[in-house]
């Protein structure tokens, strides 16, 4: 399939800027006055959060090819400097919306159910100052460390992301003439930062910001000098790891040695309060080296990641949308041991709506079943008091034969698994840490079993991280099998990353980098053959992430022959709707609800044979190229269209769900006259029908179609 004629600039939108839409999307959530306030501020602080992970490794690679002088285009025909240029602008749009949001709908709205937040420590009461001027002597003061710049005190580390208070402090030389003396505080991450008042007159709480504490009595480090300004500051430094694996003797050794390095790389982003005075300004931009468009001048408290705290306090229940339990797996609700139950036929698993403890059963069980002879896992990023972990160590000390890779290279949660890492290896795990140049982010446990038959390998396979924490927040599916073909290539699959031994042929699993580009562009290509000989031809996928331009290319041959296609992109999406004679067949949605959606499920009619896959990879160049992945197919009837049926509700989705325009803004749908569908609200209601009805009348339940019908 040549596809030449579709790789041109004008068809592909620029990655970075895509990402932005997506954050924008976030920040509707928190602006949607529908929503229960709290939930605003969660979405809020989200916008946040997302936003410095951007600057530390997007922003700063593109950076870092500037200063190396790469000077080629993207697939959407933009240069690194060309996308610095642009992300300067939209970032600081981005920005000022959400202190929009902040300032003059959620600070109004706190205040309306009697959660009052002071803005400006002068605002205080004569109480409430006395009040905080005892809090800063007895739990402040004795943490804090000023630091003063002068010819004998170099301009201190600033760490990356800590919250500072920079000062102006006057002083007087020998011949009475006034100094100017900079000094920096760091607001310490070890106090909170939200700092609870006494209640008003009204009964309501109070709240200050740990940084108006301090600033309110900052010339109290400073007793025998005057304090001539005061201002916080933040900044934000390089995180990309480089590492040159080729000339690490030790792995674990030199990510640890470049982990350090972060706190040290060059900052890309200097925030600051809009009043800082302009002599505080220039000494920090000439000590940070930063230009005037890496500057961010805020109306507001610096790092809105704060108010994930608010979200949490308690008494404002009513203003939450309440928690969500998971439901239980209807097809493992008996007293018989997992391993039966898997046997008596694959189960889908779909988090958060059912409930993730049967992966994590799955491991303990194996753990202590005598039978159990070898249990395999890949571990991607798991949670800081991981239940799988220790059922692991606990395998490994019951005499198991445990082999577990740990990806050391997980982006921000690599000292997480270092600790893991060497806490396996003491249990008497095989610690592997994968294949060299690329990071292993499949989704995978092999338990190995001796039974009256012979050995039986169990595999349970998934979109998600082994991590029962954020198994609770991210929309993922899952499926435990004991399929002889797929235990089968299991084996290869660790063979692989543990003796770099690729077999010759597989099975049933789909694995990156070795085909799974092809297999993706064969199975797109085929729909693309159908539509040409006046067949059915359809495509669904779901995704994290678009950005590979082979696979767009391939998806707009696709629907230049007449293939019907629907996206369902959370994030990132280069492809563009509505090119005449290229894209009008495609339809792209993102869905932002109160979960994060996680899952990538793949669709394929296939001439009337439907193909099913799911598995750990986005159709990006990092996933089908540079890392180890895996996407199996879903061959059981029932289970297929049970994923199906995902697929239909979140096509169906006309509240959480935006639709991307051609012009590259994405709208929600209009409601009007239609019976309203979230589809996560649906799939919560739906687990918990499927456990509390018999499954015969289960089975009869009704689908609401892929197109909502009118009232």
């Amino acid at each position: 399939m040549d596809l030449k004629e579709y790789i041109k600039p004008e068809y592909y939108w620029n990655r970075e800027l895509s990402w932005i839409k997506f954050n924008e999307r976030v920040l509707s959530e928190a602006r949607d006055k529908s929503l229960p306030l709290f939930e605003r501020l969660k979405f809020l602080s989200i916008t946040a959060s997302n936003l410095d992970e951007f600057f530390m490794i997007r922003v700063a690679s593109l950076k870092d090819m500037v200063h190396a002088k790469y000077t080629k285009p993207d697939i959407a025909g933009m240069t690194p400097k060309d996308q610095l240029k642009e992300l300067s602008v939209v970032t600081k749009e981005l920005v000022e919306a959400q202190y929009n949001t902040y300032n003059r709908s959620l600070l109004p709205a706190l205040k309306k159910v009697g959660l009052y937040v002071v803005e400006r420590h002068e605002d205080l009461t004569e109480e409430q100052q006395k009040y905080v001027d005892r809090y800063f002597e007895d739990s402040v003061y004795p943490v804090l460390t000023p630091m003063a710049m002068d010819s004998a005190r170099p301009f201190p580390l600033i760490r990356n992301k800590t919250l500072n208070i920079g000062a102006l402090i006057s002083k007087k030389d020998k011949k009475g003439r006034e100094e100017l003396e900079f000094a920096t505080v760091q607001v310490p991450s070890v106090l909170p930062r939200i700092v609870m008042l006494p209640e008003d007159k009204k009964g309501n709480p109070v709240v200050i910001l740990l940084e108006q504490v301090i600033e309110r009595n900052i010339g109290k480090l400073f007793l025998s000098n005057q304090v001539a300004c005061t201002c916080p500051y933040r900044i934000m430094r390089n995180a990309d790891l480089t590492i040159d694996e080729d000339e690490a003797a030790d792995l674990l050794k030199e990510i640890q040695k470049q982990l350090k390095k972060r706190q040290w790389g060059e900052v890309i982003r200097l925030e600051v309060e809009d009043k800082m005075d302009e002599r505080l300004l220039n000494i920090l931009k000439m000590e940070f080296e930063i230009k005037e468009e890496d500057i961010f001048q805020i109306n507001g408290p610096l790092d809105l990641t704060f108010l994930m705290k608010m979200y949490g306090m308690d008494g404002f229940e009513e203003y939450r949308n309440k928690p969500y339990t998971p439901a239980p797996v209807p097809a493992m609700m008996t007293d018989e041991d997992i391993f039966t139950q898997i046997r008596r036929g694959d189960i889908l698993l779909h988090h958060p709506f059912m409930t993730f403890q049967p992966v994590v059963d799955f491991v303990r069980q194996a753990a202590k079943d005598p039978d159990v002879l070898a249990i395999k896992q890949t571990l991607y990023r798991v949670s800081g008091n991981s239940p799988i972990i220790a059922a692991l160590a606990q395998a490994a000390e019951n005499g198991k034969q445990v082999t577990v890779l740990v990806e050391l290279k997980a982006r921000f949660d690599e000292e997480n698994n270092i600790v893991w890492a060497k806490m396996l290896e003491k249990a008497g795990c095989h610690v592997i840490y994968g294949l060299l140049g690329l990071k292993t982010h499949s989704k995978i446990t092999l338990v190995v079993r001796r039974e009256e038959n012979g050995i039986r390998r169990y595999v349970h396979l998934g979109t998600g991280n082994y991590n029962d924490s954020t198994a609770k927040l991210y929309t993922d599916c899952g499926i435990l099998t004991c399929s002889a073909r797929i235990g089968e290539d299991a084996t290869a699959v660790f063979n692989m990353l543990s003796g770099y031994s690729e077999p010759r042929t597989w099975n049933k699993l789909v694995v990156a980098p070795i085909w799974m580009r092809d297999r993706f562009l064969h199975q797109i290509g085929m729909e693309r053959e159908y539509a040409l000989k006046g067949r059915k031809a359809r495509i669904v996928a779901k995704m994290n992430s678009l950005c590979d331009r082979d696979i767009i290319a391939a998806l707009y041959a696709a629907s230049a022959a007449g293939v019907k296609i629907d996206l369902i992109v959370r994030g990132i999406c280069c492809l563009k709707t509505g090119i005449p004679g290229v894209s009008e067949n495609i339809t792209v949605r993102s869905i932002v609800g109160n979960f994060l959606e996680h899952s990538r499920i793949f669709y394929f009619y296939s001439d009337g044979h439907e193909d099913v896959f799911m598995g750990s990879a986005d159709w990006m160049p990092r996933n089908l190229d540079k890392r180890v992945e895996i996407v199996f197919p879903v061959e059981d009837e029932r289970l297929k269209e049970e994923v199906k049926h995902i697929l239909e509700m979140q096509l169906a989705d006309n509240v959480k769900a935006h639709v991307l325009q051609a012009d590259g803004r994405y709208e929600k749908i209009d409601k009007r006259g239609k019976v309203l569908l979230n589809s996560q609200d649906y799939f919560c209601f739906e687990a918990w029908e499927r456990v509390s009805v018999p499954e015969s009348a289960a089975d009869q339940r009704v689908f609401v179609p892929a197109e909502a019908p009118e009232d």
